[in-house]
């Protein structure tokens, strides 16, 4: 099994690279190295045995783990965080107060999730387990989580991309860990020479205004950095803040065009394929490179939160 050596990201964090769906660069599980060591992130079930090994690198105890923070609980992000508490038994699974319970019995999470990924869904997630409800810590907006003496996270409610979504500020780096609230950092394109982050509009609580506030907020806590659930660490923050504000206007005015057009998911996914590539082709990325099956997978469910977030506005306005 290919396992990548965790990346030093600097101010005692790491990053485990989780492989999610076989590919680099896509999914990870933040390590934060104080006093009570501290996860961010378990990504799916099948991200654990690459997490076990990347902690071992880092020559962490599993018995020494006292936290594990899910941002939120898309599978992607939490649904591994059962066989992780497994297998860290002095851990508390630390969550916002709308996720705590589908930690505790993921049963709706998982039929959820059925309803997007389908008959994909055993292999991209499966096993999901159970939280022990004595085990699940929630933490509101503005509360805190002491870490060490001289360390002290601040979560911050941060709807958008769902609503039981918090992001978790870290004073010592000045960075805050925003899950998907601000999208997704595409890696695997740098090497072009150009940085790229889209939206991430998945069903079915996504919200664009929401979104745009919770990026205001973040944006004044004047961060210097922002880590990613997909993937790492930007210290280009004012970039990330103005692609997003680029982008998500044209995902929401191509969702309404293909929702009032009475057209598929797959023309949607089309549509917002054919825009982002004029960028991709301006730097000559080429249409056999990983970022083509990254952006395909991810827009078919971009595009369902789309068109789900324009039904749900239409009945809402009909009432």
């Amino acid at each position: 099994m290919t396992t990548a050596i965790p990346i030093d990201l600097g101010n005692r964090i790491h990053l485990i690279d989780g492989i999610d769906l076989g590919i680099s660069e896509r999914t990870g599980t933040y390590v934060i190295q104080e006093e009570n060591i501290t996860l961010i992130e378990t990504c799916a079930s099948s991200s654990i045995p690459h997490i076990l090994k990347g902690l071992d690198s880092l020559q962490i105890d599993l018995m020494e783990v006292k936290y594990i923070i899910v941002t939120h609980v898309h599978l992607d992000h939490a649904g591994g965080a059962g066989l992780l508490m497994e297998k860290c038994p002095n851990a508390k699974l630390v969550v916002h107060p709308r996720g705590a319970r589908h930690m505790i019995d993921p049963s709706r999470l998982i039929q959820g999730a059925k309803a997007v990924y389908g008959p994909q869904f055993d292999s991209l997630f499966k096993p999901i387990l159970p939280v022990p409800e004595e085990r699940v810590m929630i933490k509101d907006d503005n509360e805190t989580l002491q870490i060490s003496a001289n360390c002290e996270l601040l979560f911050l409610d941060t709807p958008g991309h769902a609503n039981h979504h918090f992001s978790i500020y870290d004073p010592i780096s000045n960075g805050i860990f925003i899950g998907d609230t601000l999208g997704v950092q595409h890696k695997q394109i740098e090497e072009f020479g150009f940085k790229l982050y889209l939206p991430a509009t998945s069903p079915n609580q996504f919200d664009p205004d929401k979104t745009l506030q919770s990026l205001e907020r973040i944006k004044n806590l004047g961060v210097e950095r922002i880590y990613f659930g997909h993937f790492s660490v930007a210290e280009n923050v004012q970039e990330v803040y103005s692609q997003i504000q680029h982008w998500l206007p044209i995902y929401v005015k191509t969702g309404e065009d293909v929702y009032r057009e009475g057209k598929s998911v797959d023309e949607l996914v089309k549509r917002l394929l054919e825009k982002i590539s004029i960028v991709l082709d301006k730097y000559n990325v080429p249409k056999n490179h990983v970022i083509y099956k990254i952006l395909q997978m991810d827009l078919q469910v971009f595009s369902m939160g789309l068109l789900d977030y324009f039904s749900k506005k239409e009945k809402s306005e009909v009432k």
